[in-house]
């Protein structure tokens, strides 16, 4: 248990022409952008005030708190995503920007290490009184994470120990001793921050915290209790209901919240995704930390009742707009759904943890779908626009006229009222060198094929890596591997599932190395003198289908090269995409785009089928016409990135 780590800052950097574009764009674009929203700078855009919500908490302005309850998290995440910008380069003026909102936080502080605007601002004597709806801890969890990612960054300490009072506070307000508070988040998140503030101070009381909000959970009828003491007062409409949150599909409340059970005995995601996931991460993490294998058991079978039976082939989670949630085995729409930006970030949170106990491809192989696919499609190629929802199938008149299609939006958004996904996508992307490798005993694992240099220190010594690839675009990946001893180490690399075959050469010689269980090929040498690694993955693009029991996609099919899923645009093959049927027996072409970078567009042959209507009737004799078309496809994280218009991934077969 918990013998594999994740890299240190000084131990690995990314440098590829595909992930440097994104990089730069977060810190020259994305992280200036969402600076301008967070001060109301954007007059067209969605207001935020998160910012002047602290300067009123800290007594610089007059004026009320606006905007979500859980608005303050928004300024945290970029700090965090600041933070991880300067940990791979220092900028002196987005430090001095940063380091003007640490202050204004400071001072809106409390004596006792309290820290929420709301709160503060509005309703200082209800702190504490509403766990389920008022995000109090979820707030802390972002602070805390920020502020591990400043402080690493930067080395200042004021950060840190605003972190640590606040933690502290937490500590004395929260546990299991008589007259505490015995209560856990609704929205989870502060169990994961705990654990990265534990890992960074060598705190245990930070880490017992965590475990103490996790072993609590669905234990007792704690959040009843609550909403009895507050009069059955629900916040959110501040009027009395029977039940302590609002109803979400055809779940309960405290499926929706995921304290339907104790953490160790829940078998099915359920509930609100984010929240799911951010707690299994958590649950990952100490049982990685702790060696906890009923934990860690517990998150091995909901990873795989998620991978299994409800994630989509994008790697987005929560298949309904109600309560942004999951739903059932094989309930996954295509043009209703919401996969939430920020559930597949999660999801690749507890891949990541996952990670620390126990290698297998299932958890990377699922890390990159997501990352390539939902959380990279959650933003524009420039950096400006976003979507918070990720459908799979978009009608632009539909999503704008159907109330039960609202979520859907068939363009990026400059930003949003409830703006936890643009940072979210910050603060990840510059923190992909933490997803790359792990390290254990003697060995290094490859996960990610990210151009990159890595310096891993193991038992033995020192493993140098550089690695070079133009992947996801090519198939092709160099490892120049040396170390500074000449004892034996072994390299772990992924063959991810969907390579059908795989060539290894060595210092140019051929190896014939064959795949572990896991997933892995492992390369033992002595590595003292430089040697040279080149790997082809085979990279064809090919027609995909989904189990049977997703009703939705029959007789349809998915175009997938490598970790990419395509999707036809209305840009690309004219309007009426439903009427579209691909040859499933014509080959699928490869064609280098002019645009984003040299993205592979997916050129195959197919059928129009059309039924002769009379424009002014609403129904009319069938009388179909059919002719031959090309179709093109293009990488589903590119959508919508030229022009508004339909898009669909699954497509009719013939």
């Amino acid at each position: 248990m918990g013998q594999y780590r994740l890299l240190k800052k000084e131990e690995c950097g990314i440098d590829s022409s595909f992930w440097n574009h994104y990089i730069e764009v977060v810190k020259k674009e994305v992280i200036p952008y969402q600076w301008n929203i967070l001060n109301d700078n954007i007059t067209d855009s969605e207001p935020s005030h998160a910012i002047d919500n602290f300067r009123i908490a800290a007594g610089e302005m007059k004026g009320n708190f606006y905007g979500q309850v859980f608005q303050d998290s928004d300024v945290y995440k970029w700090l965090e995503a600041a933070g991880n910008i300067l940990l791979i380069k220092r900028d002196e003026e987005l430090e001095r920007k940063a380091d003007a909102i640490i202050d204004i936080i400071e001072k809106a502080q409390e004596d006792d290490g309290y820290l929420d605007t709301y709160f503060t601002i509005e309703e200082p004597d209800k702190k504490w009184t509403d766990l389920l709806e008022c995000h109090e801890l979820y707030c802390a969890g972002h602070f805390i994470e920020s502020a591990v990612s400043y402080y690493r960054a930067t080395k200042k300490y004021k950060i840190l120990d605003i972190a640590s009072r606040l933690a502290d506070h937490l500590c004395t307000v929260f546990g299991p001793e008589e007259g505490k508070n015995h209560g856990y988040p609704g929205h989870q998140e502060i169990e994961l921050a705990l654990v990265r503030l534990y890992e960074c101070t060598g705190k245990e009381e930070y880490l017992n915290l965590a475990r103490f909000f996790l072993d609590t959970r669905g234990t007792d009828d704690f959040f009843e209790e609550e909403f009895d003491r507050r009069g059955q007062i629900s916040f959110w409409n501040k009027a009395k209901q029977k039940e302590p949150n609002i109803r979400y599909n055809q779940f309960s409340y405290k499926t929706y919240n995921q304290f339907h059970l104790p953490v160790r005995q829940q078998t099915e995601a359920a509930g609100h995704a984010v929240r799911a996931v951010y707690m299994y991460t958590a649950m990952a993490d100490i049982a990685s930390l702790t060696g906890d294998k009923e934990l860690f058991g517990a998150c091995r079978t909901l990873w795989n009742d998620i991978v299994n039976k409800q994630m989509y082939i994008t790697g987005g989670i929560g298949s309904t707009h109600s309560g942004e949630a999951f739903t059932a085995a094989y309930d996954l729409p295509n043009d209703t759904n919401y996969s939430e930006t920020c559930a597949s970030i999660g999801l690749m949170f507890f891949a990541q943890r996952m990670l620390k106990t126990e290698v297998d491809r299932t958890y990377a192989d699922v890390m990159e779908q997501a990352l390539y696919n939902t959380v990279l499609g959650g933003m524009n190629y420039e950096g400006n626009r976003f979507f918070y929802v990720n459908p799979l199938e978009v009608v632009p008149e539909n999503c704008l006229g159907n109330p039960e299609r609202h979520h859907i939006k068939p363009v990026r958004q400059k930003w949003f009222a409830c703006a936890c996904c643009p940072p979210n996508i910050a603060r990840t992307i510059p923190d992909l060198w933490e997803y790359i490798y792990t390290a254990g005993e003697n060995t290094a694992y490859v996960h990610l094929f990210m151009g990159s240099q890595a310096d891993i220190n193991l038992d033995s010594g020192r493993l140098s890596i550089k690695q070079t690839t133009m992947y996801p675009w090519t198939n092709k990946i160099r490892m120049e591997v040396e170390s500074d001893t000449q004892e034996f180490m072994t390299l772990a690399v992924r063959i991810p599932k969907w390579c059908g075959s795989y060539r290894v050469m060595i210092n140019g010689s051929e190896a014939d190395i064959p795949v572990r269980e896991n997933g892995y090929i492992f390369i033992r040498d002595d590595f003292s003198s430089q040697t040279v690694i080149d790997m082809e993955l085979e990279m064809k693009p090919k027609l995909m289908a989904s189990n049977r029991n997703i009703h939705y996609n029959a007789q349809k099919a998915a175009i997938v090269r490598g970790p990419l899923v395509y999707c036809i645009e209305e840009a690309d093959n004219g309007k009426y995409l439903s009427e579209l049927s691909i040859l499933a027996d014509s080959p699928l072409e490869e064609k280098v785009m002019d645009q984003f970078g040299g993205a592979v567009m997916i050129q195959g042959k197919g059928v129009r089928k059309v039924n002769k209507t009379d424009a002014g009737e609403l129904y009319t004799p069938y009388a179909a016409e059919e002719y031959k078309t090309d179709i093109r496809a293009v990488p589903y994280f590119l959508w919508n990135n030229r022009e508004a218009g339909e898009m669909q991934v699954w497509i009719r077969t013939q």
